[in-house]
């Protein structure tokens, strides 16, 4: 069975081809970074046509990387949510149109879903229940899974996501968009503990997340102090590690309410090395187990999609000919086989 994904949730077009025997046989992207690093952000219409541009381009190349012909595929995978609703609709509507074309299934991906399944690329041996861990630009959430389908919020984010903290910042410290990579490698020569940044929510109960205010701190601590390369690199330092430990911190509350031992780390930004390497240290302690996607499968791509097209599909559920794309999709919404 192959299946073709396709992601165009934001600003990434990714394109994939998936093989349940053999595994993935092709996995095309094209970032639209230089595009959007003019505007300092995303701009959604120039996402949304520059997805139009490369979708059936990219799915070209990806069918003679797998040295393979349209006729070949079996299925079809598509993002349709959560996301930038123009920039959904263009992946969405290619995808349902190529399936009707070629009598095929169709599988509506939920991005989120995409994510959380984007360690077994290459973990196959990953099993439920765990914990998983989606951290990136647009969503920081807890979640408890016990199976494809079965998933239940534990905690989030009540304001900014974790990536988006990241970006934010590293645009107070000068630096261009997308900030989050350029900040942790300025952190890395930073001394630490010069700055003491809070850990937000931490000394309350539960699970869910406040990262604007250390964006505020920051910006605090910058106009009291000498602007200086040195300066920079440790308020920068300072405020990884206040966004590390709180991560790790709830990590750990989540993990003993659970009463799980298996953790998976997906998201845009769990290729962040000192969180990988914090919670590694983390479940070592616990001994139990945890998962991560490799750095390339961590942000926005298409593999993820064709995977979870697989894993859907062979548990039956196709989606009828219709369109439907959300700019909002919680994964407690989407039911179990």
């Amino acid at each position: 069975m192959r299946v073709l994904g396709i992601e165009t949730s934001c600003d990434e077009t990714g394109i994939a081809i998936y093989d349940s025997t053999v595994g993935l046989l092709a996995n095309q992207l094209h970032s639209q970074t230089k595009i959007h690093t003019h505007y300092g952000g995303i701009v959604p219409e120039l996402a949304s046509r520059n997805h139009m541009k490369n979708t059936l381009p990219l799915i070209e190349t990806a069918l003679k990387e797998a040295k393979l012909k349209i006729e070949d595929i079996n299925a079809v995978a598509y993002t349709a949510g959560p996301g930038l609703i123009g920039s959904l609709l263009v992946g969405s509507c290619i995808g349902r149109a190529l399936a009707f074309s070629l009598k095929i299934p169709s599988i509506a991906i939920n991005h989120m879903e995409g994510h959380l399944l984007s360690p077994m690329l290459e973990n196959p041996q990953l099993n439920f229940p765990l914990v998983a861990l989606l951290v990136s630009g647009g969503h920081t959430q807890l979640i408890s899974a016990t199976g494809i389908g079965s998933y239940t919020l534990m905690g989030e984010s009540l304001d900014d996501a974790a990536g988006e903290a990241f970006d934010k910042t590293a645009k107070l410290l000068g630096l261009s968009y997308p900030g989050g990579p350029l900040l942790s490698k300025l952190a890395a020569k930073g001394v630490r503990k010069r700055f003491i940044f809070p850990r937000p929510m931490t000394n309350r109960k539960g699970l869910d997340f406040s990262f604007s205010g250390l964006k505020t701190f920051a910006a605090n601590i910058i106009y009291n102090n000498e602007n200086t390369q040195q300066m920079r690199a440790d308020i920068a330092c300072a405020f990884q590690d206040a966004i590390v430990d709180t991560l790790v911190i709830k990590c750990r509350r989540a993990l003993d309410q659970s009463g799980f031992n298996t953790m998976a780390l997906a998201g845009g930004v769990s290729a962040n090395s000192l969180l990988r390497s914090r919670l590694k240290d983390l479940m070592i302690q616990r001994n139990g187990k945890i998962f991560c996607a490799r750095p390339e499968f961590c942000t926005d791509n298409g593999a993820m999609i064709a995977y979870a097209g697989i894993v859907r599909l062979q548990k039956n559920l196709d989606n009828p000919l219709n369109i439907t794309v959300r700019a909002r999709w919680p994964l407690s919404e989407l039911t179990a086989p």
